[in-house]
């Protein structure tokens, strides 16, 4: 015989114990309303719960997003890496500035240095030139100062390319100043660039030096100089033949080889310390042997 798995007929019919809450055999339930009352209490405490962790939560994502933008993007400050090109923009491209430093002047590099970290975003490095016995003195410097971050190079600095090329006067040697002359090299501290700004050590730049990698350079032109004539520091008589701030300062035209030159006496000079070149004009030129070769001739 087949169990019953329903409760039997018997029973269903039976009066419910007291707090019962049952089905009977056609599955309706029934139950006193003191239960009835108790489960709709529970649900409504259930569903108060419900909401009020729903509304903290949006208080608390209200707190979190306060500062965020229309976007719904976090602060810029929340973003442990930001990406390159929201803090350089434009300035991406290496900004090569050649320097030298001699020994007895190492407070007019860092000091010329430092005047143009200050004041730029752009990414310069730093070419700087020196002679071998002033490398370590100067790489010591630099990592004690707020410039140890900057990007740089440490070039050094062959005196004997200028053997037969520079006039020693030997009754004074310390007057021969080799990384005068370093400026000639110019391609071969900078081989893979294509422009270069040249500071000498004392000078001290007061805005950015994006502005002056910027000049335009004319076609055909290997360097751009600014003119002397305003440079009042420099404004002292030479050999009695003129002010150090036109040609006639520099040169004697007392010579036929001048002479014949047709520069005018009065033109004024350019400050050699601070140029941008052109390094692709200035091999294409060959500058450095053309400057080599009227080093030689003022030798003899």
């Amino acid at each position: 015989m087949t169990k019953e798995v329903l409760t039997r007929p018997e029973v269903s019919n039976a009066l419910p114990a007291a707090g019962c809450l049952c089905f009977d055999r056609n599955r309706r339930w029934r139950g006193d309303p003191v239960n009835i009352l108790i489960l709709v209490l529970a649900v409504l405490i259930f569903l108060l719960v419900l909401h009020h962790n729903i509304l903290g939560l949006s208080d608390l994502l209200k707190r979190e997003l306060s500062g965020a933008n229309p976007l719904g993007l976090q602060p810029v400050d929340f973003i442990p890496e930001p990406p390159i090109r929201l803090t350089q923009d434009q300035n991406d491209n290496e900004i090569p500035v050649v320097i030298t430093a001699s020994e007895d002047r190492l407070g007019g590099v860092i000091a010329a240095m430092n005047s143009i970290h200050q004041n730029t975003k752009s990414n310069v490095v730093f070419y700087i030139v020196s002679l071998n016995d002033t490398v370590e003195h100067l790489r010591s410097w630099l990592s004690k100062t707020s410039l140890k971050n900057v990007k740089y190079h440490l070039l050094d600095f062959d005196p004997h390319v200028l053997d037969g090329k520079v006039q020693v006067d030997s009754e004074v040697p310390d007057s021969f100043k080799p990384l005068t002359f370093a400026r000639f090299y110019m391609p071969n501290w900078v081989p893979n660039a294509e422009k270069a700004i040249y500071l000498d050590d004392d000078v001290i730049v007061q805005d950015d030096i994006l502005a002056l990698y910027n000049t335009p350079l004319q076609h055909g032109h290997a360097a751009a100089f600014s003119d002397d004539c305003d440079s009042t520091s420099n404004k002292f008589m030479v050999r009695g033949a003129g002010n150090q701030y036109n040609y006639i300062g520099f040169l004697d035209y007392k010579k036929e080889t001048i002479r014949k030159l047709s520069m005018k006496a009065s033109t004024c000079s350019f400050n050699p310390g601070v140029f941008v070149a052109n390094l692709t004009e200035w091999k294409l030129q060959n500058i450095t042997k053309q400057l080599e070769k009227w080093m030689a001739l003022n030798v003899v």
